[in-house]
């Protein structure tokens, strides 16, 4: 039975603290797709066993920490992305080591509200993540894998909470919802006890997560292309979630085509907008 949190820990080390020892869980979709394809574990394509991980952010966070608990001293270049993670583990041994794992739905089973935020911000992590790689490709950019990691983990730490501090999850929610003015990082200080970003910034490092997690962490890098092409396609995958007549989409669009140097109905149609958008764009655009 796992504890959950229901008050503030006393600053970022003592989440860090906690965290370190914890069992991650996964979502049951992602143990039974792994369950199914333990007999061929031999055989199976890297890249295939690949996009499961990746379809978990939970799940992708236990194959990174897994590398870096049992990293060879000789191995010295940093493993960016999953499939090569893999390949590194080996995948008898990566199936070995998801025996009888933690299910996230197990544990939520008595908080309902917080599997629903949980899933909501999987969903839009698995979304942002799909954006960040096609731009990324559309740039020519080699490390699209990279980047759609870093996208899919931005918010890892919100996930945790979900899992670990279901009832400080749904607070923080619930007071930033009532009243969309007040600072993110101060809630998040005043309900956990820390911001959601220090305690990352201590996490990445410690589970040996892609570097790139630290540049959208660093206001220096924020104009890079890389750190932008992460984070517009995360804040794109926030404001769809409320639907595409929120109100910071007009920005969002702006920046993204600057980005990508392509006109407005272009990116509607690359993202996946109601066609009713496309066409008004494509009408102002020949108008």
């Amino acid at each position: 039975m796992t504890l959950m949190i229901d008050f503030p820990f006393p600053g970022t080390n003592a989440w860090v603290e906690h965290f370190k020892e914890v069992e991650l869980p996964i979502l049951r979709l992602t143990a039974n797709r792994l369950a199914e394809l333990r007999d061929a574990a031999e055989t199976i394509n890297t890249r295939t066993l690949a996009n499961i991980v990746m379809h978990d952010p939970l799940m992708t966070l236990r194959v990174f920490r897994y590398m870096k608990e049992n990293r060879p001293k000789s191995q010295n270049a940093e493993i960016t992305t999953i499939e090569r993670s893999l390949v590194m583990i080996g995948t008898m041994k990566f199936f070995d080591s998801c025996q009888e794992l933690p299910i996230i739905e197990h544990q939520l089973k008595g908080h309902p509200k917080a599997m629903l935020g949980l899933l909501k911000v999987i969903a839009r992590s698995r979304q942002a993540s799909l954006w960040a790689r096609d731009w990324a490709l559309l740039r020519q950019n080699t490390r699209f894998e990279e980047i759609a990691l870093a996208a899919l983990l931005h918010d890892f730490v919100e996930i945790l909470m979900h899992c670990f501090a279901p009832a400080l999850a749904i607070r923080t929610r619930e007071r930033l919802t009532a009243n969309p003015s007040l600072r993110t990082r101060a809630v998040q200080e005043e309900v956990f006890g820390a911001p959601l970003a220090d305690i990352m910034r201590e996490l990445v490092e410690l589970w040996g997560l892609p570097e790139l997690l630290l540049s959208l962490l660093d206001p220096a890098d924020a104009e890079t292309l890389n750190v932008r092409n992460v984070n517009l396609a995360v804040d794109l995958a926030r404001h769809t979630a409320n639907g595409w007549n929120d109100a910071a989409l007009p920005d969002d669009f702006r920046a993204i085509e600057e980005l990508l140097h392509i006109g407005h109905s272009h990116l509607l149609e690359r993202v996946g907008a109601p066609d009713e958008m496309i066409q008004a764009a494509r009408l102002a655009e020949t108008g």
